[in-house]
């Protein structure tokens, strides 16, 4: 027997057993969280193997197991992704019906806008502070990953490196139903502003053509319902990705290249975590408990976590603001579906900041206040429409260097390490989207506070 075939039959058996484990914990109603995390550990413990002498030296061999295993993980963000543009349809569609009529559209979403952009703001006042903070260069590292990633990226750039103005212009929706199939970098934001105008529009008929109102909101509360059950469905799957996906970047990894960027990792969870704490401090300047909000939220980030998808998490957020928080249906359906593709702290905010402050300080360029400032702005308008599943901070990287006028191709410097960091930035997109809508529920004094405050009352993502 061919002695490849022999390693790969060996590699597909072990991930089996890791299959066949968590499958068993789900048959016996294991705690959802608990099976995640599962996932995580013999994903690594499976990776780690891998990485012994015997494994090493048929690399080629675990390459091919690989592209198998591969299905699993890949295909679950796949499966995400195909979910982002009806979720987002029905959920922004859902919280401008359902919304009372003493609410008002254009002051909720404002005041959640409010909060997604500036939080993005100080994350990239944070992301330069940072960086400077700890010196952060550029390492030599020089791969052929690397050099891949950075003419991909190369050429990516050449399409994404626009003026502000356009790219502004090119947010706004000239057909809609070609956007909903993802054509355009923007496409996720244009049908955002569509599906907007549309529940706008079905709101302003309401009163004169009571009927037409009831039967389009009778109908997205029926895709809503069904919308839901597939991402359901599709987030079951998430223990197996999990496995999957950590397995491989474990595997895959060169210890060295991490091991020279380790610093990076550092500096990027220092930021990650100032910044949360900034969430915790906007709270308590409006006289909610912080600590209450970390215990009812928790969850909902260990799901992102572990997830690494915004997007996904739509549901448990919606959930954990309006039976948890106390938050008002509108203020939650809007901050949880806007929050995963717009104004994303980490992903948009603290990442892009970092990189570019890293690659000027290497390059010796100016990093004078104007250029700081020119940064941050340049961030804050380019944090529209980063989707919230997995390559966004890449995405949002790519325009802000393009603005800044830098390398873009340094970015793949970074692609070793990018699974560990996009972790600890999603929980924390997930808490600037949350954080949006109990400030936005509290101005608006829609936010039930003897609820928020009830600690019995938490939520659990087994649902």
């Amino acid at each position: 027997m061919d002695i490849n075939v022999f390693i790969i039959g060996i590699v597909l058996v072990l991930f089996g057993g890791i299959l066949f484990v968590l499958n068993r914990m789900a048959a016996k109603y294991i705690k959802f969280p608990h099976r995640v995390f599962a996932g995580l550990g013999l994903g690594v413990l499976f990776g780690l193997l891998l990485q012994l002498p015997f494994f090493l030296d048929h690399k080629d061999a675990v390459k091919v197991s690989f592209d198998w295993i591969n299905i699993i993980g890949s295909g679950y963000m796949t499966l995400l992704r195909m979910i982002i543009m009806p979720l987002v349809i029905v959920s922004i569609s859902g919280a401008i019906l359902g919304m009372d009529h003493n609410e008002d559209v254009g002051k909720t979403t404002g005041q959640i806008l409010l909060v997604l952009i500036g939080t993005t703001a100080i994350s990239a006042i944070i992301g330069i502070t940072v960086s400077l903070f700890f010196n952060l260069q550029v390492p030599d590292i020089i791969t052929d990953a690397t050099i891949n990633r950075g003419a991909t990226l190369e050429n990516l750039a050449a399409t994404t490196n626009m003026s502000l103005p356009k790219q502004i212009l090119d947010m706004l929706p000239s057909n809609p139903f070609l956007d909903m199939t993802g054509v355009r970098d923007t496409s996720t934001i244009a049908v955002v502003i569509f599906t907007a105008f549309f529940a706008l529009a079905a709101r302003q008929i309401a009163k004169k053509k009571e009927t037409s109102f009831n039967r389009i909101k009778e109908l997205n509360d029926a895709f809503h319902d069904v919308i839901m059950r597939m991402l359901t469905i599709i987030l079951r799957l998430t223990p197996y990705a999990v496995a999957a996906m950590i397995g491989k970047m474990i595997a895959t990894s060169s210890w060295g290249d991490i091991y020279k960027l380790i610093l990076f990792i550092v500096a990027s969870y220092v930021g990650l975590i100032t910044i949360f704490l900034v969430h915790l401090l906007l709270l308590s300047f409006n006289g909610l408990n912080p600590l209450q909000y970390v215990k009812k939220s928790w969850p909902v980030f260990l799901f992102g976590f572990s997830s690494r998808s915004s997007a996904g998490t739509i549901p448990l957020n919606i959930k954990a603001q309006t039976e948890a928080l106390g938050v008002s249906e509108s203020s939650a359906n809007l901050s949880a579906t806007l929050g995963a593709t717009i104004g994303q702290n980490g992903c948009a905010g603290l990442y892009p900041a970092m990189v570019a402050v890293m690659i000027l300080a290497t390059s010796g360029g100016d990093m004078g206040i104007a250029v700081m400032v020119k940064l941050v702005l340049a961030i804050a308008i380019s944090s529209f429409g980063v989707a919230g599943v997995g390559g966004g901070a890449t995405f949002a990287a790519l325009i802000v260097l393009g603005i800044m006028n830098l390398p873009v191709a340094l970015v793949g410097l970074l692609i070793s390490i990018e699974p560990l960091i996009d972790m600890g930035r999603t929980a924390l997109n997930i808490s600037g989207s949350m954080t949006a809508g109990v400030l936005s529920s509290r101005w608006q004094k829609t936010l039930n506070t003897d609820r928020y405050n009830d600690a019995s009352i938490v939520i659990s993502s087994d649902d």
